[in-house]
């Protein structure tokens, strides 16, 4: 897409998540390269990367985006089962918008 490769993963279409999901927003963009976003009834992860990067710069990019799809798909998962979902323990701090 315009010269850049981008990777998005949907992690649901219940709007009904989209507050919650984006409380943890704010923390997660101070650790990772994937956005959270709302479009076409769902909510979803996205990140991109230049074409011309280097097979190793590509794979990086693959490694950290499926972290990060992970994590949100945990909290996803939680939510839909009702659980009320906390920071990591070892995380001290949550910034929220």
């Amino acid at each position: 897409m315009d010269g850049r490769v981008v990777l998005s993963y949907v992690l649901s279409s219940d709007e009904a998540l989209l507050p919650t999901l984006a409380a943890y927003a704010a923390g997660r963009m101070l650790r990772e390269e994937a956005t959270l976003a709302y479009g076409n009834s769902s909510v979803f992860l996205w990140q991109d990367a230049p074409v011309d990067s280097d097979a190793r710069g590509m794979l990086r990019l693959f490694e950290t985006f499926m972290d990060s799809c992970d994590w949100w798909r945990d909290r996803v998962d939680a939510l839909r089962g009702g659980e009320q979902v906390s920071a990591p323990q070892s995380e001290e701090m949550m910034i929220r918008p």
